[in-house]
């Protein structure tokens, strides 16, 4: 599903008469302008997967990154932008064929901060599990000197006399007291696993995401697994994907509008035609007599 048609970008003019009539000199770059005049890129536009690909500083994740801010899109994790980031966003402008329901920012930092801060949490559940069961050990060596600790001294002592009880009930084991008190741990699997998790988990249907560079930490599988769903998602629902990736697995995904940031002027291309993808298969070619 197409929702976004184009996006048109300032013109060169209109960047430097920006810069000439910017009197605030406590900026020390002008990020992201003068970026895409260099690629003599002006407009782009989007089918249901495009691909935007260059190597370090070619600006993918820069374009990624403007027209989810024109779309106003949901994102999971802090996106450190410029002071003139939304001026630059404010000149481009972005043709719809429909608004859809919602948009999303889904980066490598996003699945990194989600296993920190699972990790953070399981580590504060470990530590009110101990306590929990540091309490039934001492309740039961108590009893052994004070069999009257079970008894309810008053209403202000309720609580307290509430949790004795079931603490020495016979029914009530160590463990089954302590899991009534502690919440679930979140499942964590490998740094692979739980990206592709966190992928699958967020990626549904009639939305527009944007995915920037989501090979990191997947392994060869994993990336074709996750490949694999997103074309199949692309086509059997009403979704649309734009993409900054350099991993010849996600240019190689059928039907994919691939723009090359790195030539000039910067172009839609075959991803066997990317010097990136060239060069593994050049690499591959050069050692294929080791795998005869």
């Amino acid at each position: 599903m197409v929702y976004v048609r184009n996006m048109i970008l300032p013109s060169e003019i209109a960047e430097i008469e920006f810069i000439k009539n910017e009197k605030r000199t406590c900026f020390s770059t002008f990020y992201p302008f003068k970026i895409f005049p260099d690629k003599g890129l002006r407009e782009m536009k989007f089918d249901d997967i495009t691909m935007l690909y260059g190597g370090n500083g070619s600006g993918k994740s820069t374009l990624l990154n403007v027209l989810a801010r024109k779309m106003g899109a949901v994102r999971y994790s802090d996106f450190n932008d410029a002071p003139l980031f939304d001026t630059f966003v404010g000149m481009c402008a972005v043709n719809y064929a429909k608004m859809p329901r919602a948009s999303f920012v889904l980066t490598s930092d996003d699945v990194f901060d989600y296993a920190l801060k699972a990790r953070s949490i399981n580590e504060g559940i470990d530590d009110q599990r101990n306590e929990l069961f540091d309490r039934y050990v001492s309740v039961h060596h108590e009893m052994v000197s004070n069999p009257e600790i079970g008894q309810l001294r008053g209403l202000d002592d309720y609580e307290r006399w509430r949790e004795v009880r079931e603490i020495i009930s016979p029914r009530k084991s160590q463990s089954s007291y302590v899991k009534k008190r502690v919440v679930q741990d979140i499942d964590l699997h490998s740094n692979g696993e739980t990206a592709m998790q966190y992928f699958l988990d967020r990626i549904d249907e009639d939305a527009v995401y944007f995915l920037d560079e989501p090979e990191n930490s997947l392994s060869i599988e994993r990336q074709i697994e996750l490949a694999d769903y997103i074309a199949a998602t692309a086509r059997a629902t009403r979704s649309q994907f734009i993409i900054a990736t350099h991993s010849p697995v996600f240019l190689s995904m059928p039907r994919a509008k691939i723009y090359n940031l790195d030539d000039y002027p910067a172009q839609v291309c075959k991803w066997t035609e990317l010097p990136n993808v060239r060069r593994y298969f050049d690499f591959f070619m050069d050692h294929k007599h080791e795998f005869d």
